[in-house]
């Protein structure tokens, strides 16, 4: 099989911020609903702590967990130690990646899309996203509270 398409399902804060304490620093309900719509129906792939923030395992998604920990194990979770083992183990033609920051770091040279949620706010964090650069907006939708922006290469 080929390379899947590769989509970055990103919320990030006009300062860059995407965390603090292992959550997000906002809840956005119309955000959490378009990353069930873009994530349901695909694997996901993400890191340990990202893993470890959610409520519980996801709905019609498989959750691939990558973790330099090879003795880290989770139910529900399919752990793999390198990006080329999550792509192979994943075996979709399509696959989210959500994060954490060091995740979207690797998987970034291989993106195809991003799907940003521009959050208008500047909260305090402990994990931050640099700006996506190269990249051309082919999408948005600009609201309050924050902006949907589809970025592609």
């Amino acid at each position: 099989m080929s390379r899947p398409h590769i989509t970055l399902v990103v919320a990030r804060a006009t300062n860059g911020v995407i965390g603090r304490d292992g959550r997000m620093p906002w809840h956005i309900p119309a955000d959490l609903k378009r990353f069930k719509a873009l994530t349901t129906g695909a694997p996901m792939i993400m890191g340990r702590k990202t893993f470890e923030s959610l409520p519980g395992l996801l709905p019609s998604r498989r959750h691939i967990v990558l973790t330099r920990d090879a003795g880290w194990s989770a139910p529900g979770a399919e752990p793999v130690a390198s990006v080329d083992a999550a792509l192979a183990l994943a075996g979709a033609p399509r696959v989210s990646v959500v994060g954490g920051a060091e995740i979207y770091r690797l998987f970034l040279p291989l993106a195809d899309r991003i799907e940003l949620t521009e959050v208008h706010l500047a909260p305090d964090g402990d994990t931050v996203l640099p700006a996506f650069a190269g990249w051309r907006e082919v999408g948005r939708e600009d609201y309050d509270t924050h902006s949907f922006v589809t970025l592609e290469r």
